[in-house]
């Protein structure tokens, strides 16, 4: 999961660029880039967060009225300066591309790259994938009379060829901008316009929060497979979308997206309280009756507050977050993960000693954050701990872009939910179920279809037995896990998980 953004104006952007990527830092900590484009491509990219990586001596150099910019999260490689977006290349016209995404045929697109166009890609960078691909399908054009039609038709290979999850968006040297995605929508990304006495300035965005910073008005979604392109006259032509049922990633709204964007005409922090009062009947059911209920900052807050309400307890925030420490599902390792989580907070002993405390957080994905979080309930004095998580079990990798890939790093993949329980030591587990969260976003109520994969293992894309197992050879490659390679082949043991596990 990373962070896109695209501007076009009548002026330069990379002020506006600066304050979109900032806005969109929850996606992606591991490395920031920036290309603008006025007669020749100006290119700043580097590991950190975006405050890191831009300082005033790179801004002043990034100058044009036309600019695409990246925040990323590793999935697929190392995580290294080489790999951060955006990606260029001189031919034809010169082209700057950033993407947020997973490609999940990468090998039979590089083979096709190497035998078809004699390209070979650089990077491990998936990104490289697509716009070697659009770059192929577009120099067969007549480069000389390059029409928005051929633009599309070259859009519209490469979405045939490149399979997985992508929102892209690509500076077309001389000619304009174009976005596009994958034919089912996974990815977000949105159009937004600002008005100015010199013309109107365009944005893509992966969310609308960065609208509300940049005086921008939301114009619309970019839809399943569909293609935007806007030209030097600042003319905005359209591709129909792919006739293909949208699969929109349903995580989105879970955990990733920040509360103040609205997805698909949802708002996120509206659908996050709506997830807390459909765990209520759960929490009855189990008989539970908690003094209070508390969230994991900050992305368990408003399903917190609507399972306090739905049930009738107090929501207290008890646990304080350090807001200088990064998102620990997005670091890379696990001892990190659970560094970061030591570090990030830090429980009101007073609110939570000798109470029965109901704990919600969006999800529970290896279990040992959860756990962690548990015992700092315990040492400051919890009577009992509940720990809720307002998605279902996650028992499929996900392989359209969030880092949990291997079957082995995901608890409830392996282990029944009484096992995670007492992994994880907790008084009770309650799950989100799923038949619950696809009513929620059910596509009868007019915002389209979402994809639940990482909950139910339909994958939208169909069979991807060879990605996965592609994937998990590259990972204990890169790892040297010897012990995820024995695990990986052996069935799964009945005992709860040991702490090394996951």
């Amino acid at each position: 999961m990373c962070g896109i953004v695209g501007f076009h104006g009548p002026d330069n952007v990379v002020g506006d660029m600066i304050i979109g990527l900032t806005a969109l830092q929850h996606r992606g900590q591991d490395a920031a880039g920036i290309a603008t484009f006025d007669d020749s491509f100006h290119l700043c990219k580097g590991q950190g967060l975006v405050n890191d990586v831009f300082k005033p001596k790179h801004v002043k150099k990034l100058k044009g009225h036309t600019g695409i910019g990246h925040v990323r999260y590793t999935t697929q490689g190392a995580n290294d300066s080489d790999l951060a977006q955006p990606f260029t290349t001189s031919y034809p016209f010169g082209l700057a591309m950033v993407h947020n995404g997973n490609v999940i045929n990468f090998r039979d697109v590089a083979k096709r790259l190497h035998d078809h166009y004699h390209v070979l890609p650089k990077t491990t960078n998936d990104l490289e994938l697509i716009m070697y691909t659009f770059a192929s399908e577009l120099r067969v054009k007549d480069l000389n009379h390059l029409s928005v039609v051929d633009i599309f038709d070259a859009v519209e290979t490469t979405q045939g060829l490149v399979e997985g999850a992508y929102a892209t968006v690509t500076i077309i040297a001389g000619h304009g901008l174009l976005a596009f995605t994958d034919p089912l929508g996974i990815r977000p990304l949105v159009l937004g316009r600002r008005d100015t006495p010199e013309g109107p300035v365009f944005a893509f965005v992966s969310e609308s929060t960065c609208f509300d910073y940049l005086d921008f008005e939301f114009v619309e979604n970019v839809g399943p497979g569909q293609a935007i392109f806007i030209d030097n006259n600042f003319q905005v032509h359209y591709k129909n979308p792919y006739a293909l049922p949208k699969n929109f990633c349903a995580f989105e709204q879970i955990y990733f997206a920040r509360e103040d964007s609205v997805i698909h005409g949802r708002l996120v922090a509206r659908e996050r309280v709506r997830l807390g009062k459909l765990l209520a009947r759960k929490v009855a059911n189990a008989g539970l009756k908690p003094d209070m209920v508390i969230d994991v900052p900050s992305s368990g807050y408003f399903a917190a507050s609507g399972l306090a309400e739905a049930i009738g307890v107090p929501y207290r925030r008890a646990l304080v977050k350090n807001n200088h420490m990064g998102r620990s599902f997005i670091v890379p390792t696990q001892a990190g993960r659970e560094d970061v989580v030591k570090k990030k907070l830090n429980p009101i002993r007073d609110f939570v000693r000798g109470k029965k405390v109901a704990v919600v957080d969006d999800s529970i994905v290896r279990g040992t954050t959860s756990r962690r979080i548990v015992r700092l309930l315990r040492e400051a004095g919890a009577l009992e701990v509940y720990f809720i998580s307002s998605a279902p079990p996650i028992v499929s990798p996900c392989i359209y872009g969030i880092d949990m890939a291997m079957s082995t790093e995901l608890i409830a993949a392996n282990y029944s939910e009484d096992e995670i329980c007492r992994y994880i030591e907790a008084d009770q587990v309650i799950y989100q179920d799923l038949a619950d969260l696809e009513q929620l976003f059910a596509e009868e109520r007019g915002h389209g279809g979402s994809c639940f994969a990482c909950f139910s293992g339909k994958y939208p894309t169909g069979d991807v037995t060879h990605y996965l197992r592609h994937v998990q050879e590259e990972r204990q490659s890169h790892r040297g896990d010897k012990k995820a390679k024995k695990l990986a082949s052996t069935s799964v043991s009945a005992k709860a998980p040991e702490p090394t596990e996951h």
